[in-house]
């Protein structure tokens, strides 16, 4: 009846599990995402409950909703083998799952059965908790489940750990998730020039209570590669060589180390191992397209490059770029990374066609966009050699007022390419027009004040620079 369907729509909202978490479809690639769920359970031995409640929920948005059975099935026997002890407690995101895609299956007698589980064990534990409880494990697997979801998340999954760390301070799972999670947000925060709050210690402290968690030893010697301490990080990727030879993800950040170090050839050789083991992941293939660039732009520096060889690696960055594309479309900056490769075999058209694509989409972030106009703008100047194209693509990315790396390599480039164009006298009024522009941009009205005079003395006519200083002046 549809009372019973609306109170029970209200007894399921009251649920932790993924259905309630609000992770959002359009945030990933679903069929990237489930390769690496799939991949993490073929690779991972110990409990993989998680995995299996994470991926009953891909299949439920994939429309599969009796795969997602077939996994919450899974689940279950994963919590009997490793938790026979505590078989309700280790269940509740599990009954939680069963009871959302019952919901959507239209199957509302079994739906309310698993409502029931929950709270009978939960009024159990406490006798005003309807269904809501906080359990450290539940704020974990909403962590974990956060990190899938990628960079939207991961502030929301730092606090998920940090909430199951109060009770269980020395959890080493909780641990683990904790620093994965500061090293991601640290990783974004460098990428857009903002506050990095270091990760270092919660990296180390993850690290005491997993000594053999290798996924955790490469971040640390990513992190101490970064803070300059190269040598003492790549003594931690030999040794989790040794431990996990065969671990994809573990040697997907070995490969990272070894090509920020300038050890291309190594890093590819580890990709192609990695890349055995799991053909399909979108990461290894960006990684690759990545080092053969390198490669390309180191021989492209020699004075008598072999062309052949330079053509065969243009053909494999394209290769390995388009792959990851193909099967995540989310993936922006793989998608400059392709335009790049195909700008340096001299596929312009397709270049073009990709910038073009990329900077119509309206859900990326200031940070990310700015990235590409910067892109943009060194494509345009390198390759199209059209410097009032490129000064037009900064330009652009100092109109988006937040602080960013992008918008600062934006503001570097146009001042100095139009600093270079005033210098030579080969630069008119509209250059140092430009250049008022670009001060009023950057919030240094005095020196923009300046410009626009100097522009005017050359061109008196000029209406936009005469408004542009009476703005200036009189907003001072």
């Amino acid at each position: 009846s549809a009372i019973s369907k609306n109170s029970l729509k209200t007894s399921l909202l009251q649920l932790e599990c993924h259905f309630t978490w609000t992770l959002q479809q359009q945030h990933v690639s679903l069929e990237a995402l489930e390769e690496t769920v799939v991949d993490h359970i073929k690779f991972f031995k110990e409990s993989n409950i998680i995995d299996y409640n994470m991926l009953s929920y891909i299949c439920h948005l994939k429309n599969s909703n009796e795969e997602a059975l077939r996994n919450l099935k899974k689940a279950e026997e994963a919590v009997q083998k490793h938790h026979p002890g505590e078989i309700a407690r280790r269940s509740l995101v599990t009954w939680g799952n069963y009871a959302w895609i019952y919901y959507h299956m239209q199957r509302y007698e079994e739906a309310q059965t698993y409502v029931s589980k929950v709270e009978n064990y939960c009024k159990k534990l406490s006798s005003t908790a309807h269904g809501k409880i906080q359990l450290p494990e539940i704020y974990a697997e909403q962590g974990w489940a956060s990190l899938r979801f990628g960079r939207n998340y991961f502030e929301r999954a730092k606090n998920c750990f940090e909430n199951a760390l109060k009770s269980e301070p020395d959890n080493p799972d909780f641990n683990v998730g904790y620093a994965i999670a500061m090293y991601r947000l640290n990783d974004l925060a460098e990428r857009y020039c903002e506050e990095v709050s270091p990760c270092i210690g919660a990296l180390k402290r993850a690290m005491e209570l997993n000594p053999n968690n290798t996924t955790i030893m490469a971040l640390l010697a990513l992190q101490l590669q970064r803070m300059k301490r190269e040598n003492e990080g790549e003594r931690y990727i030999e040794e989790a060589l040794q431990i996990t030879p065969d671990f994809p993800v573990f040697l997907r950040y070995a490969a990272n180390f070894y090509r920020r170090k300038g050890e291309v050839d190594k890093a590819v050789e580890i990709l192609e191992k990695a890349l055995a083991l799991t053909p399909k992941s979108a990461t290894l293939h960006h990684q690759l397209g990545l080092c053969y660039r390198s490669k390309i732009i180191q021989l492209k520096k020699t004075r008598y490059a072999p062309q052949e060889e330079v053509e065969n690696l243009i053909q494999l960055a394209i290769f390995h770029l388009k792959t990851v594309i193909d099967k995540d479309p989310t993936f922006v900056s793989a998608r400059c990374d392709l335009a790049n490769a195909y700008a340096l075999g001299k596929r312009y058209e397709e270049a073009e066609e990709i910038f073009q694509e990329v900077l119509q989409r309206n859900y990326l972030s200031c940070g990310e966009k700015q990235d590409i106009y910067f892109t943009y703008g060194k494509f345009q100047y390198f390759h199209m050699k059209s410097e009032s194209k490129a000064i037009e693509c900064y330009i652009e990315g100092l109109k988006m007022e937040k602080d960013s790396c992008g918008r600062k390599k934006c503001r570097e480039a146009v001042e100095t390419l139009l600093k270079k164009k005033i210098k030579s006298s080969l630069g008119d009024a509209t250059d140092i027009g430009t250049l008022g522009l670009v001060h009023k941009l950057n919030g240094e009205k005095q020196k923009a004040i300046e410009c626009y005079k100097k522009a005017i003395a050359l061109d008196p006519n000029n209406e936009e620079y005469q408004k542009a200083l009476s703005d200036l002046q009189l907003s001072i």
